[in-house]
């Protein structure tokens, strides 16, 4: 049994942070690409950012580079969003997931490659 649950996303103003966790059990997230998506009301759910097994070969889309963070906790296998200096265009369902196929990040994660899935939690981001 695999399971990812999220956590840590509310209700911030414009300039504030958030650092929204994942916590998985059935399967060692430090052996894999784990990514974090994310979908607002109306668009397609996307790739925000991946990290590779070990910490390697980390991506993030152009929208929140320098802003974002991803990292990892092996010991207690959980992977981090650190999410800073948010604007009001980050509002979304943000979810992790797991990619069974793939260990390093060498681009976008796409979201039919990744296997296992969280359930979501949400960020607003409004004044």
């Amino acid at each position: 049994q695999v399971q990812f649950v999220e956590s840590g996303g509310g209700l911030v103003q414009p300039g504030g942070s958030l650092r929204l966790s994942c916590a998985a059990s059935g399967l060692t997230m430090d052996d894999y690409a784990i990514s974090w998506f994310r979908q607002a009301p109306g668009k397609e759910r996307e790739g925000v950012s991946c990290a590779s097994a070990s910490d390697s070969s980390t991506y993030y889309a152009d929208s929140v580079k320098g802003r974002f963070t991803i990292s990892r906790d092996k010991f207690v296998n959980t992977v981090f969003l650190q999410m800073n200096s948010l604007k009001p265009e980050d509002t979304a369902v943000y979810y992790c997931a797991a990619n069974l196929m793939r260990r390093r990040c060498s681009g976008p994660p796409i979201k039919y490659e990744y296997d296992y899935w969280g359930q979501g939690t949400q960020v607003t981001v409004s004044s």
